[in-house]
C-alpha cells in the first residue's frame, strides 16, 4: 500500500468558492449568468501552469412549438491546457450550468446542519467544479506533475444535453490516457455510477390538414390523432434493453377546428448500442406508418445525444485505481450501474476510460432539496489528486489506455 501522506486541501478556500459560485444563477438559458461564472471560473483556473480560454459555443438548432427551426443559444465554454506535450495526458471536465433558471424559487443557500449546505448547484456540480480545481492544486505539488499534461472542460449545456459542447469533448477526450469527470457521487456514501445507459432527444412534427370540425371535418387530416396513434406505436417499442418516454405534446387550437399541426417530443433510454441502433431503425419505419395511415407529413428531429456507456477492461482498470487510491485514503469506494447520463457517455464514446461521479457526497439534485456534504469537498479533492498523480506515474499504461481506440 502507498503510504505517502494526503495532499494538503485548504477545504475553507473551497467552501467559500462553492458559496460564491452557487450564489450566480447558472440556469442553462441564462447566457449573463453564464458569463458571470465562466469569467470567475478562469480567474479561479488561471493559477494553474498553463493556458485559459473561453471558447464559443457550437451552433445548436432546436425546434418550436409551430414547428419552425431556431437557433438556441448557450454560454461559453471553459478550456485549461496544462502541459500539452506532454506524452501522457488526461482530461477532466465539468459543467458550470444548473437546472434552476432565474425564474425559479430556489436560488438561495441554507445551512441543514453544521456539515450539510442547501442550495442551487452546490452538488451538481459547483461542488465538483471545486474538487477539481483543488484536485489539480495539490497535484501541481507533487513530483510527478512534470510528467503528466491534462486537458479541463467546463462547459455550459450539460444539463440540456451538451449539444453545443459535444464536438469539443470530443476533441479534448481523443487519444488521452484516462478521463475523469466530477458529477456529484451516485449516492450520499460516495458510490460512484458505473456502467451507463444512453439518452435521445426526438421531436416529431406532424402537419395535417385543417379543416371545420362540423361543416366538413371529412377534408381535414387531424395532426393530434396521428401524433397520439404515434405515441401508442412508441410505447409498443419499449423493450427489455429500452423504454420511451413520450413527455410533452403540442398543438391543436379551437374545439371548432380539425387541427393541421401537432409536435411531439419524447426522450429515449437504451441501455446498451444494440438497443440504440434498433430503435432509430424502427423509428423510421413507425414514422413512415403515420404518414401513410393518417396522410399527414412528418419531420424527425433530434436523437441519441449520449450512446450508453459500457465499462470494459480498461475502464475497469481506472475504477479499481481509484478504489486503491481511496483505501490508502481510508475511504471505502464502491460503484453501481444507473440509468442517468453525462459527459462520461459522451468521453467512453471516444474509446477513453473514465470514471464520471468524482465530485462531492451531496443529493437531491435537479431540486430544491439538493444538497453538499460539505467534509466531502476536501475528501474528494484528495482523492483525485491521489488518482490523478498515481495516472502520472503509469498507472494504466499496462492496459493499454490512452490510444484512442474506437470502442
Amino acid at each position: 500500500m502507498d503510504t505517502r501522506p494526503a495532499p494538503a486541501i485548504d477545504a475553507a478556500a473551497m467552501l467559500e468558492q462553492v458559496k460564491a459560485w452557487s450564489a450566480i444563477n447558472t440556469g442553462t438559458g441564462n447566457l449573463d449568468g453564464l458569463a458571470r461564472q465562466a469569467d470567475a471560473l478562469a480567474e479561479a483556473f488561471s493559477v494553474l501552469p498553463g493556458s485559459v480560454e473561453l471558447v464559443d459555443p457550437a451552433p445548436v438548432i432546436a425546434i418550436a412549438a409551430d414547428g419552425s427551426e431556431y437557433e438556441k443559444a448557450n454560454g461559453r465554454h471553459l478550456v485549461v491546457r496544462v502541459r500539452p506535450g506532454a506524452n501522457r495526458r488526461i482530461v477532466l471536465t465539468g459543467h458550470m450550468d444548473t437546472v434552476f433558471p432565474p425564474d425559479h424559487p430556489f436560488q438561495q443557500q441554507r445551512w441543514l446542519d453544521d456539515h450539510t449546505l442547501n442550495g442551487p448547484g452546490v452538488a451538481d456540480m459547483k461542488g465538483g467544479i471545486a474538487v477539481m480545481l483543488h484536485a489539480l492544486l495539490a497535484f501541481e505539488q507533487r513530483p510527478a506533475a512534470s510528467s503528466l499534461g491534462y486537458d479541463v472542460l467546463i462547459n455550459s449545456d450539460e444539463e440540456t444535453g451538451s449539444l453545443a459542447s459535444a464536438d469539443l469533448i470530443a476533441e479534448l477526450a481523443a487519444g488521452k490516457l484516462a478521463a475523469l469527470t466530477y458529477e456529484p457521487a451516485a449516492l450520499p456514501d460516495g458510490t460512484l455510477a458505473h456502467e451507463r445507459g444512453g439518452t435521445g432527444n426526438y421531436s416529431i412534427t406532424l402537419k395535417g390538414r385543417s379543416a371545420h370540425a362540423g361543416r366538413n371535418p371529412e377534408d381535414g387530416r387531424n395532426a393530434l390523432v396521428a401524433a397520439a396513434d404515434l405515441i401508442l406505436r412508441l410505447k409498443r417499442l419499449e423493450r427489455e434493453d429500452i423504454t420511451v418516454n413520450p413527455a410533452k405534446l403540442e398543438g391543436g387550437g379551437p374545439n371548432n377546428v380539425v387541427p393541421g399541426h401537432a409536435l411531439l417530443r419524447f426522450n429515449i433510454r437504451p441501455k446498451s448500442t444494440a438497443a440504440m441502433e434498433g430503435f432509430d431503425t424502427a423509428l423510421d419505419g413507425v414514422l413512415d406508418e403515420i404518414a401513410t395511415v393518417h396522410e399527414v407529413a412528418v419531420h424527425r428531429h433530434g436523437g441519441v445525444t449520449r450512446p450508453p456507456k459500457p465499462v470494459d477492461a480498461r475502464a475497469q482498470a481506472l475504477f479499481d485505481l481509484v478504489r486503491q487510491c481511496g483505501a490508502e485514503l481510508g475511504q471505502d469506494i464502491g460503484w453501481k450501474s444507473t440509468g442517468g447520463v453525462c459527459d462520461g457517455n459522451n468521453i467512453a464514446a471516444c474509446g477513453v476510460p473514465v470514471v464520471d461521479t468524482m465530485g462531492v457526497r451531496g443529493g437531491a439534485i435537479h431540486s430544491s432539496d439538493e444538497y453538499l456534504i460539505v467534509p466531502s469537498l476536501a475528501e474528494r479533492a484528495a482523492l483525485s489528486a491521489r488518482v490523478i498523480e498515481r495516472l502520472a506515474e503509469g498507472a494504466l499504461a499496462e492496459h493499454g489506455a490512452g490510444k484512442g481506440e474506437p470502442k
